[in-house]
Order: C-alpha cells, then sequence, then structure tokens
C-alpha cells in the first residue's frame, strides 16, 4: 500500500523543520566569482525544488505540508512563481484572490487586513519557507505575461510598468530571504523583451535597495548567458538544460557556461523531472525515474555547477486528481513529494559540502580514457564526469554505471590518496583503500552492474577530511 509522503515523513519533518533555523539573508557571489555564499562568508549549497504553483495552487496548510518535507529531505530553496503560469492572473488562488486589478502589473490586488489579499497569501509562505531555513527563488511572473506567442494569458507587461512592478515586489520582499528570478521558460525574441526583463530587474534593485541577488530563468535547452551574460544586474547564470535524460548536448553546457569569460555561477535551474516523460515523448523514452534525477545533479555540480534544482513532474504544477493534468502526471503532489529521486538529492548536497567548497573546479581529465572512449568516459546516460579541489586536496569521479575505469593519481596532492566509494542512492560512503600517489590505478565500483552509479572520491590522506558526505568530526 502507498503512504501519502506527507504522513511518511511527518514526524521527521517536524524536526528537521524546527532545527533548520532562519534562511540565510543577503546572500553573495564568492570572490572567485564560482560559488554563492551567506553574508558571513560561509558557502551556500543551492539546493531547490521547482514549485511554480506553489503561491497559486496551495492553501496555507498544503504550502506548510509541502515545506515541512521539502525541510526534511535537505533542500535549501524552493523555486516559485507570483504570477504564475496557468492563468496566473485570473484563475483565483486557493482562497478566491487574484494578484492584480484590471491585469496591470502597475496596480497589484492589495486589501486591507490581514490574509485578506492574493499577497498576503504569498507574504504566508515566503515567511513560512524562511522560518524552516528555506530560501525563496522568486519568480515575479511567468514569461508568458510578456511574450504572447507563447501565451497562457494577455501580454501585460511594458518596460514601464515592469519597473514599476519590480520595484513594489521589492519593498515588499526587501526583508525576506530569497532570490530574485526573472523570466519564466520564455526566450528573449526581440528588444522589447529584453527591455522588459531589465526594467524589471532594475525595479526590483530600486525597492529593495539591492539586496537580493537576481539571476533569469530561460526555456529548455538554453541558459541566461545567451542574452544576459554581460548585463551588470545579472549575479549568476540559470540553465534550463531541461527533460531530456542523456549528457549530450545540453548537460555539457554547464561546462560551456563556466568557461565564460568574466565568470559568473551557473546553476542548472531545471534538468529533466522525476516523474516526466522524457523528452516529452513517453511512448518513445518512458517516464524519469530517481537514476534520470540523479545523474544531472552531478553531471552539473561536477561540470562546474555552484548548486542544482530538483523537479517532479507532480509537483511543479501541485497537481491532484481535482485538477485538468498537464502532461500526464502519475501521482498526486502529496505522494510524489516523498518520490526517491527527492530524497537522494541531498546526498549530493552533503558530498559537496564535506569536502573544499570554494576551491572547486571541473577536471575530466582527472578520468582516463579507454580505448573506446565512449566505453569511458563515456557518452549518453552513461557519462563520467570528475571534479577536484584546484590545489590537489581531493578528488572525484561520476561512475553513472559499475564499469571498471582510470584515474591519474598524480591530480591529488600528498604522498598517500585515501579513497572512498559514496553512494548517490543512499549517501553512504565506504572505504576504498589507501593507495602511492604514483601514476595511473584502476578502481571498480562495488556493483559491477550498468544500472547503478556510484561517487569515487580521492583524498589527500594528509588532509584528515571526513568520511564522503558528513560533517568534519565524524568518524568513518
Amino acid at each position: 500500500m502507498r503512504l501519502h509522503g506527507w504522513m511518511l515523513a511527518a514526524a521527521g519533518a517536524a524536526v528537521v523543520a524546527a532545527g533548520a533555523g532562519e534562511a540565510p539573508r543577503d546572500l553573495k557571489i564568492s570572490e572567485n566569482r564560482r560559488f554563492l555564499q551567506r553574508a558571513d562568508g560561509a558557502p551556500f549549497f543551492w539546493l531547490a525544488d521547482t514549485a511554480w504553483e506553489l503561491f497559486h495552487r496551495l492553501d496555507r496548510a498544503e504550502a506548510e505540508r509541502y515545506l515541512d518535507v521539502r525541510t526534511s529531505q535537505g533542500f535549501t530553496a524552493i523555486q516559485a512563481v507570483a504570477l504564475a503560469e496557468f492563468d496566473g492572473l485570473r484563475a483565483p488562488n486557493a482562497y478566491g484572490h487574484t494578484p492584480l486589478v484590471g491585469d496591470d502589473p502597475a496596480r497589484p490586488d492589495v486589501k486591507d487586513g490581514p490574509a485578506n489579499d492574493y499577497w498576503d497569501h504569498v507574504d504566508f509562505i515566503v515567511k513560512a519557507a524562511n522560518g524552516r531555513g528555506l530560501v525563496v527563488g522568486f519568480l515575479p511572473t511567468w514569461g508568458d505575461k510578456w511574450n504572447k506567442k507563447w501565451g497562457q494569458g494577455p501580454e501585460i507587461f511594458t518596460p514601464e510598468n515592469a519597473r514599476v512592478y519590480g520595484a513594489w515586489l521589492g519593498r515588499r520582499y526587501r526583508d525576506a530571504a530569497l532570490v530574485w528570478i526573472l523570466g519564466g521558460d520564455r526566450p528573449i525574441e526581440n528588444d522589447r523583451h529584453r527591455a522588459i526583463v531589465t526594467a524589471m530587474a532594475e525595479g526590483l534593485a530600486e525597492g529593495d535597495g539591492g539586496r537580493h541577488l537576481r539571476t533569469f530563468h530561460p526555456m529548455g535547452g538554453h541558459g541566461s548567458a545567451e542574452w544576459f551574460h554581460d548585463a551588470q544586474w545579472l549575479d549568476f547564470h540559470m540553465r534550463q538544460n531541461g527533460h531530456g535524460a542523456t549528457f549530450n548536448p545540453t548537460y555539457e553546457k554547464t561546462l560551456a557556461d563556466y568557461r565564460l569569460a568574466s565568470p559568473k555561477p551557473v546553476i542548472d535551474g531545471e534538468p529533466v523531472y522525476e516523474g516526466h516523460p522524457i523528452a516529452f515523448k513517453a511512448a518513445d523514452h518512458g517516464i524519469s525515474i530517481a537514476a534520470d534525477v540523479r545523474r544531472p545533479i552531478y553531471w552539473d555540480l561536477f561540470s562546474g555547477a555552484c548548486g542544482h534544482t530538483y523537479g517532479h513532474h507532480s509537483v511543479w504544477q501541485m497537481w491532484t486528481a481535482k485538477r485538468e493534468p498537464v502532461n500526464n502526471p502519475i501521482l498526486p503532489w502529496t505522494e510524489a513529494i516523498l518520490e526517491p529521486g527527492a530524497r537522494q538529492m541531498q546526498h549530493a548536497r552533503r558530498l559537496i559540502e564535506s569536502r573544499p567548497f570554494f576551491t572547486r573546479v571541473p577536471d575530466d581529465s582527472v578520468i582516463v580514457p579507454s580505448a573506446v572512449p565512449n566505453l569511458v568516459p563515456g557518452a549518453g546516460l552513461k557519462r563520467f564526469v570528475a571534479t577536484r579541489a584546484s590545489d590537489g586536496a581531493c578528488a572525484m569521479v561520476y561512475a553513472p554505471c559499475g564499469r571498471p575505469f582510470g584515474v591519474r593519481m598524480d591530480k591529488i596532492s600528498g604522498g598517500t590518496v585515501r579513497a572512498w566509494w559514496f553512494n548517490p542512492r543512499t549517501g553512504v560512503a565506504e572505504k576504498a583503500g589507501e593507495f602511492p600517489n604514483k601514476g595511473e590505478r584502476t578502481f571498480t565500483p562495488p556493483d559491477p552492474g550498468e544500472q547503478l552509479d556510484w561517487v569515487l572520491v580521492l583524498d589527500d590522506a594528509t588532509r584528515s577530511f571526513p568520511p564522503p558526505g558528513q560533517p568534519a568530526g565524524r568518524d568513518g
């Protein structure tokens, strides 16, 4: 019998949520322009969930249930949209409220009294998320509202009212723990679109005093760098690597964005969703499972991304049997929130946080290609990727299958290398031995089958790192 996700997670979620503390405010870009950090300089790992319809479709009890579960699963951020995709201007929220007067962004529908309008409900959810330690990735609007071609509603924005709307939002949420995410799954097709997004971004900074970071969520297969790499307002890049399940050709673009001159941090803000028709063609490719969403987090992180976003096809639309489904979701959101892929995302976060954070660089040269390169480093579903600390303190190789592979030991500093196998499905690490640091060495994952993934972690033995995935001070 399948139990509802909220029932399974309720006890643990309450404990974690109570101890999570307030979300970090005033996030900043690291000195080397590669990562996000807290105001005190500590690293911030962006592990987000796409909850696009959170403000629009859930009531307060449902929103708290959702936030409790995501907190218990180790997420650090939630991405949600104010002017939502599904007729978000005119279809009321759970309390019968709509966001604007006359579809005018310069006239938010704000009424006197507590909990009496659409924005009071947004306030409640933002505060509830922040109180559980979650930063809100706040989209002022889904892109339809400025690009009629893709429309789920009228084209309502001009550069002038976009600035007014942005300034109003900035003032209202100035003290919240959030990141502004412009755009919303749509292209920049002309100068007018660019002017609208830029004006809104500038309005947000005018309203909040420049307190919050800003980025842009693009359409599938694209990244914000295509339109805004040199824009002064864009603090970090966001990609939508999309809903295919193989490494090529989209996930390799994370590395391309990382390598751009005048660097900015990069995050994949929408990879393949769990429970989604792969490449939108379920009849050809089936429905994505945990392994399909697990591979991209390592592909992205080991290619230079400073964090990652997960999504579930039922959760982003907050689907229940009472709503019209979009692209055949397979579970109600109340069950989908506890699917295995969501639970496994935190293992990647813990792994990265257990090793030097700000010195991590992508480096596939750690991997020794086989005589048949399609075997190792592989391609498609079976693409190996590697990362290391710039000073050689450690290196990691993501092996999406149980094939033997070689590594260049001299990528690690020190005379002795301590090796670990880290299980991305469980977050458990096991020792793989200590070896002299010379030449090349072949490693074979603990499970030699083609369907189970592993991470090989190689440490300079003199550095006394904890077991992968554990904080310092824990014994392995």
